[in-house]
């Protein structure tokens, strides 16, 4: 029997991808939470009473002001280093898909995934195996194939910062970082993408699904 961990914000959400888990025999929730305090705290109650679980489903938007899905598997995994994460949300921009796999993700599906897909995923994931879909792995693929025009996290996290319109002192606040080092990413970004100024860098990662808005 795979024990799964369900991490998701809507609690009707939860509760359809639940039903739909325990249509199969093998496959059993036994905690779930709406954020990363509840995750760990499910995840450490189950633990207790011998049923830690395999698999932890999560999703990346956990809602305003809660740390998104993939810090979330960074914490869990921190706690369980033998549960295997899978990312299931509504996003699969390039970008979300390299920071899950970055924070330990053995997999990344889409909610619209047909309900086998999903079965599949979390039945690889328990045995050890990596459940990317076929969008997901693509996106990976793509760096893979060329690391040296491949975004760092912090080029890609400045360029999501850009799209909000945020100028180099205030990405330099958010980031935490001195106003030269965002100048640094900046430039490295444009270099990578191509491209001849800062709202076009922007403009060819939003294209290519580097980041969102």
């Amino acid at each position: 029997m795979t024990r799964i961990l369900l991490v998701d914000d809507h609690p009707i959400l939860r509760h359809g991808v639940r039903a739909l888990l325990e249509t199969q025999r093998d496959l059993t929730v036994v905690a779930e939470g709406g954020s990363q305090s509840e995750a760990l705290t499910a995840a450490r109650e189950a633990r207790a009473r011998g049923e830690a679980p395999d698999v932890a489903l999560v999703d990346l938007d956990l809602g305003a002001g809660e740390p998104g899905g993939n810090e979330v598997a960074a914490a869990l995994l921190r706690e369980h280093h033998e549960l295997r994460v899978l990312i299931l949300t509504a996003f699969d921009a390039a970008a979300d898909v390299r920071a899950a796999e970055t924070a330990g993700a053995v997999g990344y599906l889409v909610k619209d995934a047909a309900p086998a897909e999903i079965f599949g995923a979390v039945r690889a994931a328990a045995a050890g195996l990596r459940a990317f879909s076929p969008e997901a792995s693509r996106h990976l693929d793509a760096r893979a194939a060329a690391p040296e025009t491949a975004l760092t996290r912090r080029e890609l996290e400045v360029l999501a910062h850009a799209a909000q319109g945020h100028s180099n002192r205030e990405l330099a606040e958010l980031m935490g970082v001195g106003e030269a080092t965002v100048k640094t990413h900046l430039h490295h970004a444009l270099t990578k993408l191509n491209a001849p100024n800062r709202q076009a860098a922007v403009a060819r990662a939003l294209e290519r699904g580097l980041i969102r808005r």
